[in-house]
């Protein structure tokens, strides 16, 4: 009998063991795969209006930077879509791996006004490093605030050696005066290409491409898809480009960058149940941190029900959101009600 209680109690000693194994386990998968993100994960305290999110790892802050369209959402005595120019660019940081984030303040472009009596407007900056502590933005410029979309922008780039202060505005010989939000990707062979959204074309998808970053060289049309906002990045074999069709966000992708095959299906399409997440998704970033791509996009959350169509503040406002992006088959999905665990590495 002696010996039979003591085997019960090696027995409860090793349940017990592999019980708290399986705890610490469990606790150390949660932690590599990070914490819950926020939802809505930003909202801008100037004007409510963050929108076309660019994220980049600030290797001096230790934290990771979100740069944003800051739309005048809030703003009284605008006409038509006067709040939408007149735009500064916004900074957000997060100390945990993109699961939370704070208003830091807006970036210093020194882009000379296009008028004399007008400020520019500065819309969708694209991020990028560059190497040796360099890093560019190529940013979407107005010149001037206007109630319609009528008039000329073009694609500026600009550079930098903090992250706050850009300077050495060169406007980009791209297809005409009309074109807008720009993506940048080096390949493996050392090549940058751009690709961009040409509104005179239908608004559809160009691109060009630059050796050094010094010149580049319009390759003409790219994807014949009308929308805007594209990202271009490489994750599992493929390159992808992603994009705001207004009625969710659209997924090609290719295996070369040059010939693109468009999925069945846009992403985000179907209005979430979360915070601000009633409606579609619209112009995306993606991170690929590891293994793992995160598709950051904005909402507005106000344009749902029976107001949807009004024109007021809580119709113009916009949060930003994210969500884990899966391969399923040779495509992309996402889960948009599920808590998202983010977990974005130095970089």
């Amino acid at each position: 009998m002696l010996g039979h209680s003591i085997n019960l109690l090696k027995l409860g000693f090793l349940g017990l063991c592999l019980g708290m194994t399986c705890c610490f386990a469990a606790t150390a998968a949660a932690e590599n795969s990070g914490k819950v993100a926020d939802k809505p994960l930003y909202r801008d305290p100037v004007f409510d209006g963050a929108a076309d999110p660019s994220l980049v790892y600030n290797p001096e802050a230790g934290k990771w930077w979100m740069f944003y369209t800051n739309r005048r959402a809030t703003a009284a005595g605008l006409r038509g879509v006067e709040w939408v120019h007149g735009t500064a660019i916004g900074i957000a940081e997060s100390a945990d791996g993109g699961a939370s984030w704070s208003y830091v303040g807006t970036a210093e472009i020194d882009v000379p006004p296009e008028t004399a009596s007008d400020a520019p407007t500065y819309w969708a900056p694209e991020v990028t490093r560059v190497g040796d502590g360099k890093w560019r933005m190529y940013l979407t410029v107005v010149p001037g605030v206007f109630a319609d979309w009528s008039h000329p922008r073009r694609i500026v780039e600009l550079r930098s050696d903090d992250l706050l202060h850009w300077s050495d505005a060169k406007p980009l010989p791209l297809a005409n005066d009309k074109v807008i939000d720009a993506t940048v990707l080096q390949t493996p062979g050392g090549e940058w290409r751009m690709w961009y959204n040409n509104e005179r074309d239908g608004k559809s998808i160009w691109q060009a491409s630059s050796d050094d970053l010094t010149e580049w060289v319009d390759r003409g049309k790219a994807i014949g898809q009308r929308g805007e906002g594209p990202k271009v990045f490489r994750w599992r074999g493929h390159y992808w480009l992603v994009m705001d069709l207004w009625r969710g966000i659209g997924v090609f992708r290719s295996v070369d960058a040059d010939q693109w095959e468009q999925q069945p299906e846009p992403l985000l399409a179907e209005p979430g149940t979360g915070e601000d997440d009633q409606v579609i998704g619209q112009h995306p970033d993606v991170v690929v941190s590891g293994d793992r791509a995160f598709l950051f996009y904005f909402t507005h959350p106000g344009r749902r029900g029976p107001d949807a169509r009004k024109d007021t503040s809580e119709q113009r406002r916009s949060s930003i959101q994210v969500v884990e992006l899966f391969e399923e088959e040779g495509w992309l999905s996402c889960d948009r009600d599920a808590p998202t665990q983010v977990r974005l590495l130095p970089q």
